[in-house]
């Protein structure tokens, strides 16, 4: 990419965290950050602030108070809820003080993480930064611009004297990266406007208008274990697949680890092979799809190339059914001659084991009948770990259909139950369902098409979104997504366009005159 900044900026130097509480998000740095010679002025200023204070999630107390002192020596009215989330009411600009309110939203907590060797505490030292060409990255850790970057143009949007608005809520929710926990608590009354502008999206090409909610299922299926028969101890494992999110990626075909292991064993047993069942385990994350996973099992050594067989022929057929989904899987069987852990499972526990992990379903449920393309409805068979006395499985639900999540949830509890398990379901948070056709879609759309002569795309993702939480606290409220290129986010790769942020922060001002005339964001009689 031809960079207009130059191949390789200053980074910042060590810094010491700042007085939170006298930190002047509008005044120049002492440091000389290589933020504040970017385009536009505010966002970056407010960024550059914003990645001084440590804001791990569930620790976002030095950013909230940051926010609030910022907010009472600008005179701008600031309310709290019981989980902490913030709202700031921001006057109009003059002469728009009858237009309908709108809400700008970010979440105030970033992912953590940071390479092997980086020597950096996230509860205490600041993001360092540097710019390389055309994008603002970190040194080394997670760079925070999700969401930190949203927090600053909305706090932007809120002095610069440029953008033109009717009255705003900065709405600042917390613990937005471990499960929406800060919109899931929002105390909706606080929330006085109508049309709300999420900033957390990661291209600026794209309206989001819609996403999946999420629940889960947890099972634990009761096992008896006996002596074993004589026999060899084996490790069957499964390794070289992809993974992925099991969100945005549920729907590329890829394998799931424990569903392909479960597919062998069954398929040993069908052949009458005689083993006996120790332990299995795969999979570790919700949202993650298990990469790899292992069976522990004593084997009749006169039939281990009767396993190998069975194992070469159902790899043949899943490199061709996975296509180049997932080239390089592979299974292998390995000796295993350290003492036992456990006995083995008796025949019936084998049986209730690997059938029910045979029949649980995992991938695309259903697709959606108002986006074509989009997944609608999909579960994820997340974990599969087998204790002493039970198998524990873990099964993620994600839907962007309130009432298709809860259906789903009750027949992967009905088989489970069936199997003889013990199942808790569990509650997480709401889909945001798509409206095409909505008058703000429209607006948001019709202002980039006139700004960038080129339609935006709209999408929605197959993932976690706080506009669907919002919106079942706040009756009525209408959304959109938006935001600058963001690549590598959730990693010490991540990275913000600056001409990106430039673009996005033009869209938003532009949208933000616009919602200025009519009757749009009317809020609904009481």
């Amino acid at each position: 990419m031809t960079s207009s900044i130059g191949t390789q900026g200053p980074e910042t130097p060590d810094l010491e965290t700042p007085d939170f509480e006298t930190l002047d998000f509008e005044a120049p740095a002492s440091d000389d950050s290589p933020l504040l010679a970017l385009e536009p002025g505010f966002a970056w200023r407010f960024f550059d602030g914003i990645r001084r204070i440590p804001r791990p999630s569930k620790q976002e107390g030095r950013i909230a108070a940051a926010v609030e002192a910022w907010a009472a020596k600008r005179a701008f009215e600031c309310a709290a809820d019981a989980a902490g989330n913030l709202v700031i009411r921001v006057p109009a600009s003059a002469g728009h003080e009858s237009a309908p309110a709108v809400v700008l939203q970010a979440h105030l907590d970033m992912v953590c993480e940071k390479n092997a060797g980086v020597e950096h505490d996230f509860e205490r030292d600041p993001i360092a930064v540097k710019v390389d060409g055309d994008w603002v990255k970190a040194v080394g850790t997670t760079l925070g611009a999700d969401n930190g970057m949203g927090v600053a143009l909305a706090m932007a949007a809120a002095v610069d004297p440029e953008v033109e608005h009717g009255p705003l809520e900065l709405l600042f929710t917390l613990d937005e990266e471990t499960g929406l926990n800060g919109a899931q608590a929002l105390d909706g009354s606080l929330v006085q406007g109508r049309l709300m502008i999420n900033l957390d999206a990661e291209e600026d090409t794209t309206i989001y208008i819609g996403c999946a909610g999420a629940a889960g299922v947890v099972a634990r299926l009761p096992v008896q274990r006996v002596m074993a028969r004589g026999g060899r101890r084996f490790t069957l494992a499964l390794r070289g697949l992809v993974g992925g999110h099991s969100g945005v990626e549920i729907n590329t075909g890829r394998g799931n680890a424990v569903k392909l292991l479960a597919r062998a064993l069954v398929l040993a047993l069908d052949s009458g092979l005689d083993f006996r069942l120790i332990h299995i385990r795969g999979g570790d994350k919700p949202n993650a799809i298990p990469r790899e996973a292992f069976a522990e099992l004593y084997l009749d050594p006169d039939e281990e190339q009767d396993w190998r067989q069975l194992l070469g022929e159902l790899t043949s057929t899943l490199q061709e059914q996975l296509g180049g989904a997932d080239p390089g899987v592979s299974f292998s069987l390995e000796t295993d001659d350290g003492p036992p852990r456990s006995l083995p499972l008796d025949p019936r526990s084998t049986f209730s084991t690997l059938r029910l992990l045979d029949a649980l379903p995992h991938g695309v449920v259903a697709m959606s009948q108002s986006l074509p393309g989009l997944v609608e409805t999909s579960v994820n068979l997340a974990r599969a770990a087998s204790q002493e006395s039970h198998l524990e499985l873990m099964l993620s639900l994600r839907s962007s259909s309130d009432p298709a999540l809860d259906g789903l949830g009750q027949s992967l509890a009905s088989l489970c139950r069936v199997a003889g398990a013990e199942v808790d379901r569990l509650a997480g948070y709401s889909g945001w369902a798509p409206e095409p056709e909505s008058e703000l879609v429209a607006l948001t759309a019709s202002v980039y098409e006139d700004l960038f002569d080129d339609k935006p795309l709209l999408e929605a993702v197959h993932a976690g979104v706080e506009c669907g939480v919002v919106a079942k606290r706040v009756p009525g409220l209408k959304a959109v997504s938006i935001g600058p290129d963001i690549l590598g986010a959730h990693s010490p790769d991540e990275r913000v366009s600056v001409p990106s942020v430039a673009k996005t922060y033009r869209w938003l001002k532009q949208l933000l005159a616009t919602l200025t005339g009519g009757d749009l964001g009317a809020r609904p009689a009481d």
